[in-house]
């Protein structure tokens, strides 16, 4: 029986994909400490000074964007959704309909 840890060690996170025409831009807002606990469910990978995490809170979803490097580094996040919504948004993020 054989497993897939050695391919663990290599995965580092999702990869966006480019931003096709018409995309959705999305309104970004300062980040907002509403919960004492923030769930991140999925992120994109950490090789560029973009990511993305989808997060979830209290029965709510938001997507953070992070953007920069070391200290350097602003924290911008969508509007607080319904599940499903988040997740209908965190899709378009990955396949290039919204940025």
């Amino acid at each position: 029986m054989s497993t897939l840890g050695h391919l663990a060690a290599y995965y580092h996170g999702i990869h966006l994909a480019p931003l096709r025409d018409g995309h959705e831009v999305l309104h970004w807002r300062p980040r907002v400490p509403r919960f004492d606990r923030v769930r991140v469910r999925e992120h994109t990978c950490e090789c560029e000074p973009l990511t993305y995490e989808f997060c979830t809170a209290g029965g709510v979803a938001f997507i953070r964007r992070r953007r920069g490097e070391g200290k350097k580094i602003t924290l911008r996040e969508t509007e607080w959704l319904l599940t499903a919504e988040g997740e209908r948004l965190w899709t378009a993020i990955l396949t290039g309909w919204a940025c």
